[in-house]
């Protein structure tokens, strides 16, 4: 199988490909053509059927295997598929595994890790909350194993969202040993729990999309939800303490530009930032890193706001 990471310009196209997304729309001049999205375990690329009345283009769906015969083509600097033959592909053409970003790290033993520093937490009420969510909640381990940390941005597959939570986690372990005035249960605690939102605010795979709860309260809104109704079921649970702790996770993005609702007002509020500021950025940069073969300039990410360059060290 030709994956979507090795497509280049002007190369022929035959292969499975999961149709993630299929739009009907309509040219300037009034002609109908589809717009899809096809996916693999490397990413999406987008694709056109121009000739929608062709003999060669069967009926299939969003979420259907589909066997593909067009050519990669450039538009406005970005690749997409000219797709000129299309048709639901047979059980025996593809393999499941092909199509779904997974993490490159073991699920079960970054989900072990977790659970070995919540085993350390050594406030009763903090200790309680994350076991209420990571050892009890049978529903939400299954989903936040398999969930992604974002649609596209960083860790865009599933694991991501385990595997961020943990470096994450980690990253501000390391911050208590430099920084002992951090409360190091309160940081632990809020960098386990600061993007739990996620697992509601996108569908798992094959859509890894925004459902309608995410696009209208977003993950840092819901996720706080999520910690006070936990909250509520642990008796004698300290006031302050849940409001240091929700003050994390509705801070931990740094500026209202970035959507968090509030500014980063405590000393393990501006770690839990950073860390995950950190993490994310140098996730993009691995990302980058996976995809291309060569060290030269990369253009401008607007995510990173700099025209990036991959080291070129020995």
């Amino acid at each position: 199988m030709r994956y979507i990471q090795e497509l280049k310009e002007g190369a022929a196209v035959k292969d499975v490909y999961l149709c993630k997304q299929k739009n009907a729309a309509t040219t300037k001049n009034g002609k109908e053509y589809y717009n899809v999205i096809l996916q693999d375990k490397t990413g999406t690329i987008d694709a056109k059927i121009w000739d929608t009345g062709s003999f060669g283009i069967a009926e299939f769906e969003a979420h259907d295997y589909v066997f593909i015969n067009g050519e990669v083509t450039s538009f406005n600097g970005a690749l997409q598929v000219n797709i000129r033959q299309a048709r639901v592909a047979d059980a025996g053409d593809y393999n499941e595994g092909d199509y779904f970003p997974v993490s490159s790290k073991n699920i079960d033993e970054m989900y072990n890790e977790l659970l070995g520093i919540i085993a350390k937490i050594e406030n009763e009420y903090l200790k309680k909350l994350l076991e209420s969510f990571f050892v009890e909640d049978k529903a939400f381990i299954e989903r936040f194993k398999k969930s992604s940390a974002a649609k596209s941005v960083h860790h865009g597959f599933i694991g991501g969202l385990l595997e961020h939570t943990l470096s994450v986690t980690k990253l501000c372990a390391y911050f208590c040993t430099t920084y002992p005035a951090l409360k190091k249960d309160l940081l632990l605690t809020a960098a386990i729990c600061h993007d739990i939102g996620k697992t509601k605010e996108l569908s798992l795979f094959p859509d890894n999309d925004y459902t309608d709860e995410g696009n209208l309260l977003g993950h840092i809104v819901m996720g706080t939800e999520m910690i006070s109704d936990k909250i509520r079921e642990i008796p004698n649970f300290p006031p302050v303490l849940a409001g240091e702790l929700k003050h994390c996770i509705v801070a931990h993005h740094g500026k209202l530009e970035f959507g968090s609702p509030k500014v980063p007002a405590l000393m393990e509020a501006v770690a839990l930032n950073y860390a995950d500021d950190a993490d994310a950025k140098l996730q993009m940069f691995t990302e980058i890193v996976n995809r291309t073969d060569h060290y030269e300039w990369q253009g401008y990410n607007r995510l990173l706001e700099s025209n990036v360059r991959l080291t070129r060290g020995e």
